[in-house]
């Protein structure tokens, strides 16, 4: 809702401005309270306003008026706020410089002079504003006619109250029959030696990814082939980018593929598939110029291999086989009803009284298994009593008509309708990302705070309250959850393409973002958010960014190609420039940069540090600042200026801060990611300016003699009392070990990653990080344990989730008893222990445990691995609770012979990369 979306910026900007340190302009008091009052009341009529146009394809005109008046509003602060910034920049020459350094006095006249200039300014805005409070007072008196009591559909539900998950994914087995899928398993593992092509078919949303999921995952298929690898191929199709997902499954390693070309990506894929028996799944694939490329590296090796494709096409699936393809059909009532009560109730059954009601919405959903589980995640969060699902019955009993995509969304579109109004800017949001895309949940996360879409609640920041937005939304399954993190966390999202294509309508339709190259109904010079899609032409952005006299946002959510970004001289308004993965011209990125004073969220890419960070202290509200750098310069000492700052990090190379200067003290309240930061100094000075960092990722490369025993002051770490995630890089040229051992550590830890020199002992330190009571994750990369042995005393490590030891040398005897290993843990990765004899047998008592993965450890490690699992199938007999994964470096079948009963242990013959047991 574009409406709600710019209320809630304005109001950003407002409070921006109350709070800030050192505010650019000051706003007349009773205009704030007057335009505080105005946009809180039609935040709240937009909460329970049920547009009498909502289904249709005009936008509404009460909403767009609102909007209207909210981006007056904030044209008219941010212009005062950017001219002002500019014209002191204008002003301020070197010479101007050196004497303000020296605090040189002003004479009278010139004060004089000034104070008149400020006097004007303050009139002028004063002005203007009282405009924009006549506009919003107008507004407002027009939304008071309207009886919203009709209106009210109480689905506000509170942000806070989430549950869990539960999306198409998790409902696999049941979006299609045992026979369908016994039939097309029969066709992979059986039938004709030569290579063979499976088309599934259907139409969108109707399980074809779903039943091709469940299949790849099945056990009988993981045994049968000794490779399997999935790749998404979509409309605008890349073959290098096929081709690099493809070799990421096949041979698990990333390094140095992004570099190499199609041809050699293709010729390695090629080896890698010959001689070996291989299922490659080909998902949404939209034309036979993606299969025509992509299908000569796939070698005919005349034992059963097989490429499963899903497509909504049926004239390409007779193209790739026309002998065979499984034509995806709607559910029938019974499987519908099945689906659609277990996405509301989980493993409960339907209350009685709704039974009936249920099945005439199920009877609406004409068997469309994305309908049914998205409805059932519409109904899911309302109450469950007669009069709300009446409510969705009737509304649902108009479409009739499910025979494409386009009827389709007018169900989708359903959901989007009852969906608070504090969430629709986030939802609306995901179609800015590219088509399949997954999306790191930490960017959309910044993204939709820069915008504006998130305000705090309850006490609760920001941040937590978008991961609540995040979470309600995958919650009513619009949202998809296509990775977690090691502790249980989202951390990759996707989109399904039909509510990606609902996203793009009613965004297009409200002018709420335009993506360059597609129509605009309300024109581009007026738009404020533009996302410039993959693939676009440097003449259809230069064309885009010449008519930007209204932006606020420009977004590259994922472009790979290199060209010039073009000058413009109107973004000086921006707040959201995101240009992710780009290759850009280092002279135009400094260009626009330069002018944006207004940034909030600044990510980009360059080859050298750009010059207008030394110029980032004039940005009066930067939030994000994310810097990706080839080169390794020091960032200027400005940047300890910007008390506003929330996320700092250097990435592909880590840079050196300097020392902040001692004679201007900004505290940084509210910076809480720092990264990417090499050599860092933790000193007195640098402790007091950062209080609440959650996050802080530093290297240590220096070479030069320590002249004390703690050079980098990294005792002090143990005064950052937020702290709750510490990654810390040691370099073979590191010398500091002296002030490593002597890290004390805050309680508030949740997260440790340690990459040490192999000769830093880790005995004592892995002795004060059991201690930590928060810690959920712990990763040890070198290093090495001087005693040899390392025993889990009770107490210690009471709340740990991951454990990684990845090349830890000397260990060689792990000890613990039952009642004292790691109560909570749930995944144990152990790579390359060559000394360590046997793993803990305590292990397997676990209650929590899900995973254990062994990476070329010792022969004595796996054997105890197998054991362990022994005695738990002995145990607990054929249901074991958690999957144990070994990978061999050599050729080994004495220890490929170790699957346990049941195929138990999972083995990988890195020479094969040969899968399952015997």
């Amino acid at each position: 809702m574009a409406a709600y979306a710019a209320l809630g910026s304005l109001m950003h900007i407002i409070h921006d401005i109350e709070h800030h340190h050192s505010p650019p302009i000051s706003i007349n008091k009773q205009q704030v309270e007057s335009l505080t009052e105005d946009v809180t009341f039609l935040q709240k009529f937009l909460q329970g306003y049920e547009s009498p146009v909502a289904d249709g394809d005009e936008a509404d005109p009460l909403e767009l008026r609102i909007a209207d008046a909210a981006y007056f509003a904030q044209d008219v602060i941010e212009s005062h706020i950017v001219d002002k910034i500019q014209l002191s920049r204008s002003k301020e020459t070197k010479t101007a410089r050196f004497f303000n350094w020296f605090r040189a006095p002003k004479n009278e006249s010139s004060q004089s002079s000034a104070d008149g200039n400020h006097d004007d300014e303050e009139t002028k805005l004063y002005q203007d504003l009282q405009q924009v409070i006549e506009e919003m007072d107008l507004t407002k008196r027009v939304a008071m006619k309207i009886d919203t009591g009709k209106a009210q559909r109480n689905v506000s539900a509170s942000p806070a109250s989430i549950r869990p998950s539960y999306s198409m994914e998790e409902n696999n087995a049941m979006v299609s029959s045992d026979d369908v899928l016994r039939g097309i398993m029969e066709k992979l593992v059986g039938g004709r030696l030569d290579r063979q092509v499976i088309p599934i078919v259907g139409m969108g949303g109707i399980g074809k990814t779903t039943l091709a999921r469940t299949i790849y995952s099945k056990p009988l298929i993981t045994e049968y082939f000794d490779i399997c690898a999935w790749a998404t191929v979509s409309q605008k199709y890349d073959a290098k980018e096929i081709l690099y997902e493809l070799l990421l499954d096949v041979n698990k390693k990333k390094e140095g593929l992004s570099k190499r070309s199609e041809d050699e990506l293709g010729l390695e894929l090629y080896q890698c598939l010959s001689g070996r028996r291989f299922l490659i799944v080909m998902d949404d694939m939209w034309s036979i110029d993606a299969w025509d490329r992509i299908q000569p590296c796939f070698p005919n090796n005349e034992n059963g291999s097989r490429v499963l494709v899903t497509t909504r096409l049926s004239q390409l699936s007779s193209q790739l086989n026309n002998n065979y393809s499984l034509q995806m059909e709607f559910l029938d009532e019974v499987s519908s009803w099945n689906l659609f009560s277990k996405t509301i109730f989980g493993e409960g059954s339907c209350p009685l009284e709704l039974v009936g009601i249920g099945k005439k919405i199920v009877e609406n959903c004409r068997g469309l298994p994305l309908s049914l589980v998205v409805v059932g995640g519409l109904l899911k969060k309302m109450e469950h009593t007669q009069g709300y699902w009446e409510s969705i019955r009737k509304n649902l009993s108009s479409i009739v008509n499910l025979e494409n995509d386009r009827h389709c969304l007018k169900i989708l579109k359903m959901s989007y309708n009852h969906l608070p109004a504090y969430l629709k800017p986030c939802f609306l949001y995901m179609g800015v990302f590219e088509e399949d895309h997954a999306i790191r949940v930490s960017t959309l996360i910044k993204l939709w705070v820069s915008e504006g879409f998130v305000k705090p609640m309850n006490g609760k920041s920001l941040r937590v309250m978008a991961k609540e937005f995040l979470k309600d939304l995958v919650d009513r399954n619009l949202i998809l959850v296509s990775s977690l993190g090691c502790t249980g966390n989202i951390k990759l999202c996707k989109i399904h393409d039909l509510l990606r294509d609902l996203c793009l309508r009613e965004s297009r339709r409200y002018g709420f973002y335009h993506v360059v190259g597609h129509h605009s109904p309300k024109g581009i010079s007026c738009q404020r958010r533009f996302v410039i899609p993959k693939g676009t032409s440097q003449q259809k952005v230069l064309d885009a960014l010449q008519c930007m006299s209204h932006a606020r946002s420009v977004i590259f959510p994922m472009i790979y190609q290199y060209w010039e970004v073009p000058r413009c001289r109107n973004l000086g308004l921006l707040r959201t420039l995101h240009v992710s993965d780009y290759g850009t011209n280092q002279g135009s990125v400094n260009a626009i940069v330069f002018q944006c004073v207004n940034l909030q969220h600044l990510v980009v890419t360059v080859g050298t540090m750009p010059s207008w960070l030394s110029s980032l202290d004039l940005n009066w509200n930067l939030r994000t600042l994310i810097v990706a750098c080839s080169y390794k310069p020091n960032p200027p000492v400005g940047i300890w200026k910007l008390p506003q700052l929330m996320h700092i990090e250097f990435t592909r190379n880590p840079l050196c801060l300097p020392d902040p200067p001692l004679d201007d003290v900004v505290v940084m309240e509210n910076l809480h990611i720092l990264k990417g930061v090499k050599n860092f100094n933790c000193g007195n000075e640098v402790v007091k300016r950062i209080p609440n960092v959650k996050k802080l990722g530093i290297s240590y490369y220096k070479r030069e003699a320590i002249h004390h025993d703690d050079y980098y002051f990294l005792s002090n770490v143990k005064c950052l009392s937020k702290l709750e995630s510490l990654h810390v890089s040691c370099g073979g040229e590191f010398r500091g070990f002296a002030s490593l051992q002597k890290l004390t550590f805050p309680h508030s830890l949740r997260s440790v990653h340690f990459v040490m020199n192999r000769r830093f002992e880790v005995d004592d330190m892995l002795e004060k990080i059991g201690w930590l009571p928060l810690l959920e994750k712990l990763k040890l990369v070198r290093g090495c344990f001087g005693r040899g042995e390392w025993e889990i005393v009770e107490g210690r490590f009471p709340s740990l989730k991951y454990l990684s030891l990845d090349k830890c040398g000397g260990l060689k005897h792990w000890t613990a008893q039952e009642s004292s290993i790691f109560p909570r843990l749930e995944q144990l990765h152990l790579d390359q222990l060559h000394d360590l004899k046997k793993l803990p047998s305590e292990i397997g008592h676990i209650p929590t445990l899900q995973k254990i993965y062994l990476s070329w450890c010792s022969k004595s490690a796996i054997r105890s691995a197998k054991k362990i699992v022994d005695e738990q199938v002995e145990l607990q007999g054929e249901e074991l609770p958690f999957q144990v994964q070994v990978r061999l470096l050599n050729k080994n079948e004495a220890l490929l012979s170790l699957a346990a009963v049941g195929g138990r242990i999972e083995t990988t013959r890195w020479d094969k990369m040969k899968f399952g047991s015997t």
